[in-house]
């Protein structure tokens, strides 16, 4: 079964397998995952007699699942009628994205 590390793959380069190998792995490496969007795998087969199949398409799609973290920086109180300032900087997406709109709402 031949395996492949995500930061290896290459578009338009053959990774090849004797039968009766076949899978193929993508294996996920943390440092350089696929981005989120679209991709499209294709296999081909040939058979004992050199005879090549028509090309099959596969699409694949690797999407952001996770929701961010919210954040909130700042003091813990502060002088009547003083300015403060509350950051979201320490805000995260772990999910492949990136944090876009910070939505503030006093609730209480």
């Amino acid at each position: 079964m031949p395996k492949i590390s995500s930061s290896e793959l290459k578009i338009n380069a053959p990774i090849e397998a004797a039968a009766p190998d076949a899978t193929l792995v993508i294996a996920i490496d943390p440092a350089n995952p696929l981005k989120v969007g679209g991709y499209v795998f294709q296999l081909e087969v040939i058979d004992d007699s050199g005879n090549r199949s028509k090309p099959f398409q596969w699409r694949l799609v690797v999407a952001d699942t996770q929701a961010p973290t919210a954040v909130i920086g700042g003091p813990k109180s502060v002088p009547f009628g003083t300015d403060f300032i509350l950051s979201g900087l320490e805000s995260k997406d772990v999910g492949g994205g990136v944090v876009a709109r910070y939505v503030w709402t006093l609730v209480g």
